[in-house]
């Protein structure tokens, strides 16, 4: 299940779910608000993968030694919810494995990096995201 961020279109969830892909909005679960350690915790609760605009979510994982939750980035300006969702499903079904075990994931207009977790091995697990 993908958990998209505040900054990601209200309706992509609604052209998600129309490709056969489970979703949801922040907004749609009351994170609206949230920092970005709570989404973390959220999706890493419920095994969702977050879709961000945020490069903050790949630094607090690469310094937490964290393997999950995945994350993946958008780094492209304006995509219109239909658009956003049809690019999400392709990465979803290139990065398939990654994701699964643990991955943070960069789009960009040039194409796609796949980082695997953890980036950083931790000598004792984080206190907290």
């Amino acid at each position: 299940m993908l958990l998209l961020d505040q900054g990601l279109p209200r309706t992509t969830p609604h052209h998600l779910q129309g490709l056969g892909i489970d979703a949801v909005h922040a907004a749609d679960v009351n994170l609206s608000a949230a920092d970005d350690a709570t989404i973390l915790q959220f999706a890493r609760e419920r095994s969702q993968i977050i879709a961000t605009l945020d490069a903050d979510f790949h630094a607090r994982l690469a310094f937490s030694g964290a393997v999950k939750p995945s994350v993946i980035r958008i780094r492209i300006e304006g995509l219109r919810a239909e658009e956003l969702a049809r690019l999400l499903s392709q990465v979803l079904e290139q990065c398939r494995d990654d994701l699964e075990s643990g991955a943070m994931v960069t789009i960009t207009d040039k194409g796609i990096r796949v980082r695997r977790l953890p980036l950083l091995r931790v000598s004792q697990p984080p206190s907290s995201l």
